[in-house]
């Protein structure tokens, strides 16, 4: 809970969060006539804030912490449920109250702190692109779309099946706005008293939304192998407790061998459930992997490997089969990535003029298109089209061009697109 004087110190803070607050008046209820009511005597002498986001009270804290250049910087992690009265509830990607990792850090000079935000994106963009197999495009916010009280915001924007963008994730880079609205200095190396500077950064459970709609289907989960809690389930097809127990047998070493490599491996026999059902059930739930060991593989040598991403099926000898397996779940990785990038690449457009830009948006996905640097046109291609600048892309086209609105020079192409 923030007391509200907090978030009023930063004005450009409570701007952007005033609509998004849920506040607390009063400290309990009392019962009346078999229901209860707010007690009215209870009322609090200073409303608190409903934290939805912690800047504010951890540079409070931060004023009691730092002295001297010897505490910096500062480097805070947390894992923190905040909360934000949304308008319009969607399920991962825009809750009233949701879990998030947020950093907080500060530093002596301004270059250690644009660093550090640097930093933190690039880690965001590797998890976003090495793990979930998620390509994004790197770039920083316009003022419009920044995060309240920063100086820039630096972003990773990603291209759901649907053809919308997903922000799935933000770093801050803030200056000495908090600094200076808490007060929080240190004495430097040259006997100077300074303000510090800061960072903020995260990601939340939007990143499951993410994950969710770039690569499953209408059969259920597709998950990248790195995230998969099981990579591999094995499915022994058995009518008697003899045929079971072969079949066990018969997968062990390589059930040995694959956890030795550092996969995990579910041995499904359940003996309540058909094969066709655990089928169903495992692919439901996005294993990248199936293998199947009935009486006729284990006569032949084989097992069958299914792919949750391709749904291809293919007899493999069970001899040497767990390093074709890890391998395949290589494969699977990049090729989770390599065909969310051929979506994205397919559904990515160049606008030249307006007329054109207002038609390639009905078709969904990123476009991009030059823009003069104007909240006036971003506002007015936003109210228009509804589609909003997602990013200026830090690797872009660098080509300076006209705007597709207003003629008026532009230093180079940004990224449009609908987003939820």
């Amino acid at each position: 809970f923030i007391p509200k004087s907090f978030l009023s110190k930063e004005a450009q803070h409570v701007e952007g969060f005033a609509k998004e607050c849920a506040v607390i008046t009063h400290s309990r209820l009392k019962s009346v006539d078999g229901g209860v009511e707010v007690d009215p005597d209870s009322r609090l002498e200073e409303e608190l804030i409903v934290r939805p986001t912690s800047e504010t009270i951890i540079w409070d804290a931060y004023r009691g912490w730092i002295q001297s250049y010897r505490d910096l910087p500062i480097l805070i992690n947390q894992w923190a449920n905040v909360v934000r009265w949304e308008m319009r509830t969607r399920l991962f990607l825009r809750t009233m109250e949701f879990l998030w990792q947020e950093g907080h850090t500060a530093h002596a000079t301004e270059q250690e702190a644009i660093e550090e935000t640097l930093q933190m994106l690039e880690v965001y963009r590797k998890f976003a692109e090495d793990y979930m197999a998620m390509p994004v495009v790197t770039g920083v916010k316009t003022a419009s779309e920044r995060f309240a009280g920063a100086v820039d915001t630096y972003c990773i924007e990603s291209l759901m099946q649907d053809g919308k963008a997903l922000q799935a994730g933000t770093s801050h880079f803030l200056g000495q706005n908090f600094a200076k609205a808490f007060d929080v200095k240190f004495q430097d190396s040259d006997g100077e008293h300074k303000y510090v500077w800061a960072t903020s950064w995260g990601v939340s459970t939007r990143l499951i939304g993410g994950l969710i709609m770039t690569h499953s289907d209408d059969n259920g989960l597709v998950l990248p192998p790195k995230l998969a809690p099981t990579q591999v389930v094995i499915i022994p097809i058995f009518k008697n407790d003899e045929q079971k127990s072969k079949a066990i047998y018969y997968a062990e070493p390589m059930i040995k061998e694959l956890r030795a490599n550092g996969v995990s491996v579910k041995l499904d026999d359940r003996d309540n459930f058909k094969p066709g059902w655990k089928f169903a059930e495992h692919e439901a739930q996005g294993t990248p992997v199936r293998i199947a060991i009935g009486p006729r593989d284990i006569e032949n040598g084989n097992i069958e490997v299914a792919r949750r991403d391709t749904l291809e099926k293919t007899i493999v000898p069970i001899q040497g089969s767990a390093e074709k397996i890890t391998k395949l779940l290589a494969t699977i990785q990049n090729d989770l990535f390599e065909a969310a990038k051929k979506r994205r690449e397919e559904s990515t457009q160049y606008a030249e003029n307006y007329d054109d830009f207002k038609v390639m948006i009905e078709k969904g996905g990123f476009i991009y298109a030059h823009w003069d640097g104007t909240e006036k046109t971003e506002l007015k291609i936003k109210e228009e089209t509804k589609a909003t600048i997602r990013c200026i892309p830090l690797n872009g086209d660098d080509t300076p061009g006209a705007c597709m609105v207003t003629g008026k020079p532009s230093k180079k192409k940004v990224l449009f697109s609908r987003s939820y």
